[in-house]
């Protein structure tokens, strides 16, 4: 059972929802504007489903303010058909983009799809406050700062562990090089955000010296990068 979060002042859409999604066994919570919906995002859901078009604060405004905090899928619903909304919905945070009108078995598919995707295997041990992260052959340790692949190291700079770690911890999203920066080396940094590339091509040096088989890092053309989820 995976907990989902809807957020879509459309009332019956969202009690449609709820219904087909509760006969498929999953916990739903809902919310019928964007505030209610960030409150009910601590909760921590497997996967949100997020209108744009919405009073006071819109989807695009939501996924802003929670996406740093919620690791989940979320797919944007939207009337909006245009590609700059596509491409701006992704950059944001978003998964995937889903224009409405839409078939119900479509939405019902592309849900269980991500819900698929996200159950990547992760080893918590809470005692010691350790995370362990498995993509493929390669493992990252969070509390560690390391990162192997066929257990052999990787030697990472701290830039480059940084950028690894926010990508890996957002797999499927997609991050533009100036978001990359701002977070890595921070708003005030005096540097350029083409710098983002260079660290990401000696990533992927180092990362194809030792799994050559592997792409870990896509690069998104026109858009970002996006860590594979695998």
């Amino acid at each position: 059972m995976s907990k989902i979060l809807i957020i879509d002042d459309e009332k019956e859409l969202v009690m449609l929802l709820e219904d087909e999604l509760k006969t498929r066994g999953h916990e739903i919570l809902t919310a019928f504007d964007g505030e209610t919906g960030v409150e009910l995002a601590k909760n921590q859901p497997d996967l949100i489903l997020l209108d744009i078009m919405m009073p006071i604060m819109d989807g695009f405004d939501v996924c802003r303010t929670i996406r740093d905090d919620v690791f989940c899928p979320i797919l944007f619903l939207s009337g909006r058909q245009s590609e700059s909304d596509r491409i701006k919905g992704l950059n944001l945070g978003g998964d995937d983009y889903i224009v409405k009108p839409f078939g119900l078995h479509e939405l019902l598919a592309r849900i269980e799809a991500n819900l698929r995707r996200e159950k990547r295997a992760q080893y918590i041990n809470k005692e010691h406050k350790r995370v362990n992260l498995y993509f493929g052959k390669l493992s990252l340790d969070v509390k560690e700062r390391t990162i192997h692949i066929n257990e052999t190291m990787v030697l990472l700079t701290r830039r480059e562990f940084d950028i690894v770690e926010l990508l890996a911890l957002h797999g499927g999203q997609i991050f533009d090089r100036e978001r990359i920066y701002e977070r890595i080396w921070g708003y005030d940094a005096e540097g350029d955000a083409a710098t983002v590339v260079e660290h990401i091509k000696k990533i992927r040096a180092k990362f194809a010296f030792l799994d050559p088989e592997t792409e870990y890092i896509t690069t998104v053309w026109g858009i970002g990068y996006r860590w594979n989820k695998m």
